[in-house]
């Protein structure tokens, strides 16, 4: 459960937004949904044993099935 350790990409999205202070207010509203993501996670965890099914599902490169364009990092995430 990489929630309850603090090392999904929720966390590492705050922990960038914190250290890029020319974000600002910019990405406060944007910190705040992914705080309410992860309280809707851990309180699952608690019910269920287990991470949400679209956490323990994700994968690089999911975009792919939903059509969208390929990014230019695209090949470092194989």
């Amino acid at each position: 459960m990489v929630v309850l350790n603090d090392l999904d990409r929720f966390h590492l999205v705050e922990d960038v937004i914190d250290r890029l202070p020319q974000l600002g207010a910019r990405a406060a509203y944007f910190k705040q949904a992914i705080h309410e993501k992860l309280v809707e996670h851990k309180e699952y965890i608690a019910e269920h044993g287990d991470d949400m099914p679209v956490i323990s599902g994700w994968k690089w490169g999911g975009e792919k099935s939903l059509g969208r364009r390929a990014t230019s990092t695209e090949g470092d995430n194989v």
